[in-house]
């Protein structure tokens, strides 16, 4: 490879002062940010993010993971209608699209009307490992006996060609590998440098059918175990799909891993090299309660400066890492998509990217996006600052992600959600304040 990786000349992002990296936030838009959501979703959320910032977290979210591990038919939604009801009622509805075509396109529509860019669209089905106590180079994967079928990967790509109908052009697919089943799990766990033929076939479908279609897939980010052979296949999507100026796929990069900054580095380095476009989704992590933690950056500080790092050296369409061979090194092409809900990240990555073209200075194509029920006063401060018409610099766009399954098929994907505002609490609490501020306003108080 071109670009050697050495992190011994490197600047450790975690040593660089935050406000240093981008410059600060712009003045807050004029109008109410939240005034663009219905008064349905602004009372779930507040109701939500009341709960989650309040002493009834602990209990909520001890109920969720056992009924997440139960193996016990009564605590089963597929086989027990109440405990299917009174998940979708609460957390399901919150953070999923629907568990049907109609339902989803509801969901669409609903999030485009409001001003979004478009979505990203995922199908929750996915497989989970969990860390080995014992050994941290080692993982038990856990295969249900519904995974456990020949019929898995064409199941897999029946349902993400099925989720690709239900958005249109400039929308996203998001995927995940392991939803593919135990053929794919086990060859992602062992680290095969090809897939099995079967799930290359498939995904192949995918790509041709997303580029057809003028839309983009996000490979989701998974664990450990899994993501450096994740990399690996999305690397070799990219050669064949990302070409002559046209983006398909996109790869997913957690900031909250200490390889990170070395890892988009490498990217660079290979896009640079062969001449293909590079898309890179860049998210914080939610693996945390099921990954080695020794690999993770210690502090929340660490992660943020890391994140923040990232996006600084892509928008500045610099290498990320300091090494001497890379200064001749032209900048590959690279898409942008900035995945997060912390609002100092987001508004630095908005405020950077609209700095740089009003200065006449080179960037690349950034978008920004949050989860369908979290951080709505982020993705709706972003709207409003897009829709002031007070410049004619341009803005990112602003995306809403979301999955659809069975309450079932989502059970770990909305784990993961709850575990995420637990870990986040003073942000989810930000929220709240929003939320009751804006249910102030609309009434009057």
């Amino acid at each position: 490879m071109s670009c050697p990786v050495s992190t011994s000349t490197t600047t450790p992002p975690t040593q660089r002062p935050r406000d240093a990296i981008i410059s600060q936030p712009p003045p807050s838009p004029r109008k109410a940010p939240l005034s663009v959501l219905p008064t349905g979703t602004l009372l779930r959320s507040l109701l939500f993010t009341s709960v989650i910032s309040s002493p009834l977290l602990g209990p909520c979210l001890s109920m969720l993971k056992y009924v997440v591990d139960s193996k016990s038919p009564l605590l089963n939604p597929s086989k027990n209608p109440l405990i299917d009801y009174l998940l979708r009622k609460t957390i399901y509805n919150h953070f999923c699209a629907g568990t049907n075509e109609a339902e989803v396109r509801k969901s669409v529509q609903d999030i485009k009307s409001l001003g979004f860019k478009g979505v990203i669209l995922g199908y929750a089905r996915e497989s989970i490992a969990k860390a080995d106590e014992h050994d941290t180079n080692s993982f038990q994967v856990e295969k249900s006996q519904q995974a456990i079928q020949d019929q898995a990967v064409e199941e897999w790509r029946q349902g993400n060609l099925r989720t690709l109908k239900m958005i249109g052009a400039g929308d996203f697919l998001g995927i995940k590998f392991t939803g593919a089943g135990p053929k794919a799990v086990e060859a992602l766990s062992r680290g095969d440098l090809a897939p099995p033929p079967s799930f290359a076939q498939a995904i192949t479908e995918i790509c041709e059918a997303i580029a057809s279609q003028n839309s983009g897939l996000w490979i989701d980010a998974e664990q450990q175990v899994f993501q450096p052979t994740i990399d690996a296949w999305t690397i070799d999507l990219m050669r064949r799909f990302n070409r002559n100026g046209k983006i398909v796929v996109y790869n997913t990069i957690q900031a909250y891993l200490k390889s990170s900054t070395e890892n988009v580095h490498r990217h660079l380095c290979l896009a640079q090299k062969e001449g293909w476009t590079l898309g890179i989704k860049l998210v914080r992590g939610a693996y945390i309660a099921h990954d080695i933690r020794s690999r993770i950056h210690d502090t929340k500080t660490d992660t943020d400066n890391s994140y923040d790092y990232i996006v600084e050296s892509l928008l500045s369409r610099k290498f990320p890492l300091k090494i001497a061979s890379d200064n001749a090194s032209a900048f590959p092409d690279v898409r942008l998509f900035v995945a997060s809900h912390n609002a100092e990240s987001v508004r630095k990555a908005s405020t950077l990217y609209r700095q740089r073209i009003h200065d006449g200075q080179p960037t690349i194509p950034l978008e920004i996006g949050q989860l369908q029920g979290m951080a709505d006063e982020v993705s709706c401060e972003l709207l409003a600052e897009n829709n002031t018409g007070e410049s004619e610099t341009p803005t990112p766009g602003v995306f809403k992600c979301l999955a659809w399954g069975t309450t079932e098929e989502c059970l770990h994907f909305l784990l993961r959600r709850a575990i995420e505002n637990e870990s986040a609490l003073e942000r989810t609490k930000d929220t709240a304040v929003a939320m009751r501020r804006e249910a102030r306003r609309r009434l009057g108080w």
